[in-house]
């Protein structure tokens, strides 16, 4: 038998180093002649090794890359169909135009106002809550030309059944006491809101 041999076996005289089998010793396997005699193919054995588990450990983490981006992308449509491109929610803050108040005044009213609405709907609504806050919170303030007007949009708002928020002011300052300043309507949804407030202009 050519090219192996059992350990302890003598060595049959036919055998010898030109034959392509390195000389025996007992209990050691033999190694190739032509791999030493051809160091140039060993190291293509060895790249070729190399390049076979290379290949196998990019195209292991290849995939990992591309199924985090898939979840990815799914979780950003699912976001994205939950924000909604064209604006569904939004709040309106109708300032009166009349007490010709300062803009740090007006600043001031208009907060106190988005604060009130978000506290309430936070009680009543909060998946509402969620869906404008997806949307960006957007925020439109307008302005109603006195205070009998404002409370047209009041009651209008009440009907629909949207989240409303009327600021009268303490009157320490610019205006005099229990004015009120500014209504807060909504967040709720757009096409509501503009069934109330879709006839005023932007301050």
């Amino acid at each position: 038998m050519t090219g192996c041999r059992v350990a302890g076996e003598s060595l049959p005289a036919s055998v010898t180093a030109t034959s392509g089998i390195a000389a025996f010793k007992p209990g050691i396997i033999p190694f190739p002649m032509d791999y030493i005699s051809h160091p140039g193919a060993l190291t293509l054995a060895a790249g070729i090794a190399c390049g076979i588990f290379l290949g196998w450990r990019l195209r292991g983490r290849h995939g990992q890359i591309q199924n985090l981006t898939s979840v990815a992308g799914n979780d950003v449509g699912s976001e994205a169909s939950v924000m909604g491109e064209s604006g569904e929610f939004k709040m309106v803050l109708v300032v009166r135009n009349d007490l010709k108040m300062g803009k740090g005044k007006v600043a001031a009213q208009c907060s106190h106002a988005a604060v009130s609405a978000y506290k309430q709907l936070q009680k009543r609504n909060p998946d509402l809550l969620k869906q404008w806050e997806y949307c960006g919170q957007p925020k439109v303030v307008l302005k109603a030309p006195d205070e009998a007007t404002l409370v047209e949009l009041l009651s209008h708002a009440k009907q629909l059944g949207l989240t409303i928020s009327l600021i009268q002011d303490a009157g320490r300052t610019q205006i005099a006491p229990g004015s009120r300043t500014v209504l807060g309507v909504g967040p709720g949804p757009a096409n509501l809101i503009d069934q109330v407030t879709g006839q005023l202009k932007l301050y």
